[in-house]
């Protein structure tokens, strides 16, 4: 493609957009708001920046998942039958995705962005501390892991937040637990969606990997940061992001209307 020889710089700013991206998925979910944006606004197709935006979030989100399983975080061996559902559900999203469009996601996204974002600024003792679990194990893999998969993989903006809502409300973890716990699975997503835009050739390479090497070192910064502050930096950070997302989307959908709207009546 064309684009692609038009300079180092936007390699040097996909990186640095694939840093910061990298750095706020590891604590809240919602990087993927910056990457593929970014990837668009250089020329992408809508399905290669999706594909390419797996690629490079496989690198940040196996970086945060493999520091917190070697600080003790994360019980992998619990969460087998939660990865391998989140594995499946999510590549049958990417196959989805390849045949229709999301647009009633996109519709649909913000609402549950927001009530996200409330839930966490109006509940401030919310993952203090463990609590009794709500669902089974099983029961959990086969809805969270295999419902929030899919969605990732035919959509995936802020899937980072559902999942740590999901092991918060549902499992009785910490917010500090669930944020270790939502970056695994976020991992097998991205890996399961990844697997299907590659067989479907839809995958920048370089471009991608030049992100990942950026999603690398965003997200090892950002997973320091929720072992060692836990709470109190998680779920500040989830609300604010829950809001920016969703005020992101909500122009992406509806701007010129609610910009039309504030002019005739403002």
């Amino acid at each position: 493609m064309d684009w692609l020889l038009s300079g180092a710089e936007i390699y040097g700013l996909l990186f640095l957009v694939a840093i910061i991206a990298g750095f706020i998925d590891s604590i809240s979910g919602g990087g993927g708001l910056l990457t593929i944006p970014a990837l668009l606004s250089v020329g992408v197709s809508p399905v290669q920046a999706l594909a390419t935006n797996k690629l490079q979030a496989v690198g940040g989100s196996f970086s945060a998942s493999l520091y917190f399983v070697r600080y003790g975080a994360v019980d992998l061996k619990s969460q087998r039958f939660a990865i391998l559902m989140t594995l499946f559900g999510s590549m049958a999203g990417a196959m989805i995705v390849q045949f229709i469009k999301p647009d009633f996601l996109r519709q649909l996204l913000p609402v549950l962005v927001i009530v996200i974002g409330l839930y966490f600024l109006l509940t401030p003792t919310i993952g203090k501390e463990d609590c009794h679990r709500r669902l089974a194990p099983v029961a959990f893999a086969c809805l969270i892991g295999g419902g929030l998969g899919l969605y990732d993989g035919v959509f995936g903006p802020g899937v980072g937040s559902f999942y740590a809502l999901a092991y918060v409300t549902l499992c009785g973890y910490n917010l500090a637990k669930s944020t270790a716990h939502a970056k695994v699975l976020n991992f097998a997503s991205n890996m399961g969606s990844l697997v299907l835009f590659i067989l479907g050739g839809q995958v920048l390479w370089v471009l991608g990997l030049v992100m990942l090497a950026g999603q690398v070192i965003g997200a090892r910064l950002g997973a320091r940061l929720v072992l060692t502050h836990g709470q109190k930096l998680i779920r500040p950070m989830i609300v604010t992001i829950s809001f920016l997302m969703s005020i992101k989307l909500l122009d992406d959908n509806h701007g010129d209307t609610i910009r039309t709207w504030l002019a005739f009546y403002f």
